[in-house]
């Protein structure tokens, strides 16, 4: 799978090998560990040794811990198992330690639906487990600063409730008005101690606080906490909240805030977005939050007590670990890259699908080391082996190209790239590779080895002739003219064509590759180019060129370039229909295009090659030997009619003959 660019196989396997993600993958019942990477191992404690027991052998201090039956679950039933901030006790350096974990039991199924292995994939989270003990904390201490408000809050009604008592003494009691007098100015300082206390309380909490009073929520107190996360200053003590913040409008805040207010029931948010202007700009940030109502005497709703925490950072880290785990997946799956580990020892490959795919295994099938090399012909198997162990032996990465034959009997190349793992006593235990199938770059290769070997030999052919045409006309050029002098110039005169036919298709071929077959478009008529065309067939007599269509119909095309498609459509049924001495050439107007037809009546082509005759270099690898010619006319061909944005196609059966065919655009002429 590269996001579309193709990422280097050293490159991903750097990414590999020094993945944050601690990974594991275990197979059967009583949870064999199969494979481990550094970073699992480290998290357990322990060497590379774990690898191949099964998971309570490895790590005996995971007995009477849950993970074992989670596993056993995982693998009986085939569905995955998704944990976050778990704690795990571990033996780290012979101390049994506490750590928390969000890990993932990926049940990978077979073709059956059955269980054929578990991947475990963990991050370890510790460090935010205590941070959210610390926000926890964090919250039993503003639970019970509001324990504390509500105290004061009934302290308040308490003390309004003895000034009720006092009054109703002072009119009843007139010997009372001095101590219910000294009672009142009491209470009242009582009040005013509790307010201010309150007051002191919100603004010195060690989380951002603020008190919202009334339906339209005016801020009463706030902390400074708060006015860093609103990104506000105490000008807006006093002001709605929506006219302090507008950004709140059309967030759920407000009407969250409301329905607290209205119901008297406290609400809790956790990771909630919230959009904040910060110097114009609308800026993205993830509380925690608690919005606490605070009641009068009557036990009605005043106001609103908001206590918050700044998550965004949390947040945004764990976005930033998902997204690289998807990126990765994307390059894995784009890059169809094989990846494998080696056990040196024992010669044990743990494989993904792609890897036994591209030597010919099926995903379900045994694949260790000794295989690998018995895939590989014999010849490249030494030097193969050479590369690994220098490799091991600089800590290097050796990269080799060879290839293997399929079970099939097919053969395959193979890009291969690996470097070795090493134990903590530096002897290297493991090998982790990577392949690729790169049979179709080799097949190019090869092809245009083969092109080169018959442009070679067919150019050397022609030229041999008119050397030895020229040398025997030296031989004789003072001698009287005669018949041989004329035989020898034809055959040099037919000879060089040959060679000119060639090297105009090497001139093509080259202009096409560089796309600077240029085209100069003009208006002709098509019946008189066809019934000039192809003079070189007529003077031999032997072949008889019938033309039918419209003889006054006029084409915008380029014409010389047109002229070259029907003289090599020509050319081939004279070519590979020798017996067939009528070629029939016919133009046809169709709706918005015209159609040239060349039909010849010979032995037909095979409808299994039908699809390739217009491939570059066809004709050299499939047909007989005895044809000259580099196998590029078609394809040119094809390319002279794209480029006139036309169709070019072949219609045929064996015993009847074939019909070579191509359209252009009708331009519509007048």
């Amino acid at each position: 799978m590269n996001s579309p660019q193709n990422i280097s196989p050293e490159k991903l396997l750097s990414v590999l090998f020094y993945s944050p993600n601690a990974t594991a993958v275990y197979q059967g019942d009583d949870i064999k560990i199969i494979s481990a990477n550094e970073v699992m191992i480290n998290f357990w404690g322990k060497g590379s040794s774990v690898v191949g027991k099964n998971i309570l052998d490895a790590v005996p201090e995971l007995k009477g811990q849950p993970f074992f039956d989670m596993l056993q679950n995982v693998w009986r039933s085939g569905q995955s198992f998704i944990a976050k901030d778990y704690p795990a006790i571990l033996n780290i350096d012979g101390v049994l330690q506490k750590f928390y974990f969000d890990f993932e039991y990926k049940a990978i199924l077979d073709s059956s639906g059955k269980t054929e292995y578990i991947l475990h994939t963990a991050s370890e989270v510790t460090e935010r487990q205590e941070a959210l003990k610390m926000v926890d904390e964090k919250s039993k201490s503003e639970q019970k600063l509001i324990n504390d408000l509500s105290a004061l809050n009934e302290e308040y009604l308490a003390t309004n409730e003895d000034l009720s008592s006092k009054h109703e003494e002072l009119f009843s009691v007139n010997n009372k008005l001095l101590q219910t007098r000294k009672e009142l100015l009491t209470a009242n300082h009582t009040l005013a101690e509790n307010e201010k206390r309150f007051k002191t309380l919100v603004e010195k909490a060690p989380v951002a606080m603020a008190s919202l009073k009334g339906e339209n929520f005016e801020i009463d107190i706030v902390n400074d906490m708060v006015l860093n996360i609103w990104n506000k200053d105490r000008s807006i003590v006093g002001m709605p909240l929506q006219e302090a913040l507008p950004e709140l409008i059309g967030q759920s805040f407000i009407d969250i805030l409301t329905e607290v207010h209205e119901k008297g029931e406290p609400y809790f948010g956790k990771e909630n977005r919230v959009l904040i202007e910060k110097n114009g700009l609308l800026e993205e940030l993830y509380l925690n939050f608690a919005y606490q109502p605070i009641f009068d005497e009557n036990n009605k709703s005043t106001s609103v007590l908001v206590v918050a925490s700044d998550v965004t950072e949390l947040v945004q880290s764990r976005h930033s670990l998902t997204e690289i785990k998807n990126r990765l997946e994307i390059a894995l799956d784009a890059s169809k890259l094989g990846s494998t580990e080696v056990d040196l020892e024992t010669g044990i490959m743990q494989s993904n699908d792609q890897f036994k795919y591209n030597f010919g295994y099926m995903p379900e099938e045994e694949f260790n080391y000794p295989d690998l090399f018995e895939a590989m012909l014999p010849e490249y198997r030494e030097k193969v082996k050479s590369l690994v162990q220098e490799a091991i032996k600089t800590d290097g990465i050796y990269k080799a190209e060879y290839p293997v034959k399929w079970k099939d009997g097919s053969i395959h190349w193979i890009q291969a790239h690996g470097r070795p793992r090493y134990n903590k006593n530096g002897v290297a235990d493991r090998m982790v590779g990577m392949t690729s199938d790169i049979t179709e770059k080799k097949l190019a290769e090869q092809r245009k080895d083969d092109f080169l070997s018959v442009a070679s030999h067919e150019l050397k052919t022609p030229l041999t002739a008119v050397k030895a045409s020229i040398q025997l006309l030296n031989r004789i050029k003072d001698r009287p003219y005669s018949e041989i002098h004329t035989r020898l110039i034809e055959q040099s005169d037919k000879e060089i064509e040959k060679m000119h036919m060639l090297i105009d298709d090497l001139l093509n071929m080259s202009r096409l590759g560089q796309d600077q077959l240029m085209l100069e478009y003009g208006v002709f008529n098509l019946h008189e180019m066809l019934s000039k065309s192809c003079s070189h067939v007529r003077f031999e007599n032997k072949y008889q060129l019938i033309l039918k269509g419209d003889e006054n119909l006029m084409v915008y095309a380029d014409e010389h370039r047109i002229e070259q498609v029907v003289v090599n459509l020509v050319n081939n049924a004279v070519k590979y229909a020798k017996d067939s001495e009528e070629i029939h050439i016919s133009i046809e107007s169709l709706e918005n295009e015209i159609k040239v037809s060349v039909r010849d009546f010979g032995n037909g082509i095979s409808e299994s090659l039908l699809p390739h005759l217009f491939d570059r270099y066809y004709r050299v690898e499939h047909m007989s030997k005895s044809y000259s010619g580099l196998g590029l006319g078609l394809y040119i061909c094809s390319e002279i009619i794209k480029k006139h944005s036309g169709k070019i196609g072949v219609d045929s059966k064996l015993g009847e003959g074939s019909t070579f065919w191509f359209t252009l655009p009708d331009k519509k002429v007048s």
